[in-house]
Formats: structure tokens, C-alpha cells, sequence
């Protein structure tokens, strides 16, 4: 429990920012801001720029109240304003094919939708490098982003795979299927993996544990992949389904 405590609050020291001064800075340079919180009930004009700054940005404001941001506080002086913060930079999802062009292969990409443990976000974020893939695509709302702990949990790996943060992944994959990428989604309701042609450009599709892909976004999809379940339950941990599915597409690939 205290070692769970401690990276909570590692996540927390390297996540934030407080106060409308630096909060403001981190706008103005460009800083990647995941979401902004806002003391419910403050109009005043530093705030409401801020909120506009956010809006412009397409970053998620919330409005809390002053309890819930003096418990996100480390300084006690807030302001009625805190930002969550990316660890990492955002790539573009343009960069994660010119990844695949430059390598000379097609490209095999991972899309998560609503994850929103980070350790499953960084346990994905190294499965997709260790397998190959070329990059990752997240949505912008509803899901995690590149927190510390994410970043931690992907054991450096998010160093070298590019991550790239979209406002609609069914959108992105509407685009992304005009340049010839195949999808496939993982659903227990699906065909069995082993049974499908998982070869050539393609972007492999998880949903969040419990609540799987979301429909608009599994319609999008070419096909549905199952993984054969031989015990008492019927799911896996998201990051691990990953896993299974990514290994059998390697060993498509490999053996085409």
C-alpha cells in the first residue's frame, strides 16, 4: 500500500500544474495540458481565459469544487486553477506512418479505446514496441493519457513509440482505411483469432476492461477477433489481451 501510495504521488508531483500564472505559461509555450480543473462558481477574468485558452485547445475543463482541488494540491496555493499535464510529448497520427515508410513496412498500428487505467496504457505502450508496431493512437476524452505513470509503466518504451492523441478514433479510422489499413477489434463475440488473415497494413483495435470496444468505433472495424478462453471467466486484463492478439499478428506477419 505505501509503495502504491508513493507512485500515486510520483504521478501526481510530475502531472500537475498550479496556479493561473503558470498555468497561463504552459499554454502560451505550448505544453501539452490533458485536462483543466476549475473551482466551480470562479468567473473572474484570469480564469475565464484560462477556460478559453483550454476550449481553443479542445482540452477538457472540469468544474470542481474547492474540496476536490485542495486535495489535488502539493502547495496548497492552487488559485481555484489546476492542469493536468502530459509527461510526454503527443506525435501526430501522420508520424506514426512515415515510422512504418521509413522501415519499409506496413503499417501495424494499436488503437485504445477508453483505456483509462495508466498502467494498462503503459503496458500496451511496450507491447506495441517490443511486437513492432509502429505506433499507438489514443482518443482525447475519456481515456488516459501519457501520465507519469504511464510513462513508467511502459519501462521507457514510450521514449521510442510514437503516441498520438485524436478527438475521434472511429473518425481516424474512417481516414486511416483510405490509405489501406485493415482493422480488427478484440471481441469475445468475435471470430477466432487464428481463423482470420491478420497479415499486411492493419491496426489492431482494444476496448477498455469491462465495457470492450465501444460500438461506433467496433462497427468501424473490418473484422472482430476473439481469443480462445479455456477458463472460468471470460476476459482478459486489456493489456494482455493486447498482447495475445499483437504476438499472433507477429507471427502472421512472419510467417507470410
Amino acid at each position: 500500500m505505501r509503495a502504491e501510495n508513493e507512485e500515486r504521488n510520483e504521478e501526481r508531483n510530475e502531472s500537475i500544474l498550479e496556479g493561473r500564472n503558470a498555468i497561463r505559461e504552459a499554454f502560451r509555450a505550448g505544453q501539452t495540458v490533458e485536462r483543466l480543473y476549475v473551482q466551480d462558481g470562479l468567473r473572474d477574468g484570469p480564469v475565464t481565459d484560462l477556460v478559453a485558452r483550454a476550449r481553443r485547445a479542445d482540452v477538457p475543463v472540469d468544474f470542481v469544487q474547492k474540496q476536490r482541488l485542495d486535495q489535488m494540491s502539493q502547495t496548497g496555493r492552487h488559485q481555484g486553477v489546476i492542469a493536468q499535464i502530459a509527461a510526454y510529448q503527443y506525435a501526430q497520427v501522420e508520424d506514426i506512418l512515415e515510422k512504418a515508410r521509413q522501415k519499409g513496412e506496413d503499417p501495424f498500428i494499436f488503437l485504445l479505446d477508453e483505456i483509462v487505467d495508466p498502467h494498462n496504457l503503459g503496458a500496451i505502450i511496450r507491447t506495441a514496441n517490443l511486437c513492432g508496431a509502429h505506433g499507438v493512437i489514443i482518443p482525447k476524452r475519456r481515456a488516459v493519457g501519457l501520465t507519469a505513470v504511464a510513462a513508467k509503466a511502459s519501462a521507457g518504451t514510450v521514449s521510442y513509440t510514437p503516441v498520438a492523441r485524436v478527438n475521434n478514433l472511429a473518425q481516424t479510422i474512417e481516414e486511416l482505411k483510405k490509405q489501406g489499413i485493415w482493422f480488427v477489434c478484440a471481441d469475445m463475440d468475435g471470430e477466432v483469432m487464428y481463423n482470420l488473415n491478420l497479415t499486411g497494413p492493419i491496426g489492431l483495435v482494444i476496448g477498455a476492461e469491462g465495457k470492450g470496444v465501444g460500438r461506433l468505433v467496433r462497427e468501424k472495424c473490418d473484422f472482430t477477433a476473439s481469443i480462445p478462453m479455456k477458463g472460468d471467466i471470460d476476459s482478459l486484463n486489456a493489456s494482455v489481451a493486447a498482447g495475445v492478439l499483437a504476438y499472433e499478428i507477429v507471427r502472421q506477419k512472419v510467417q507470410n
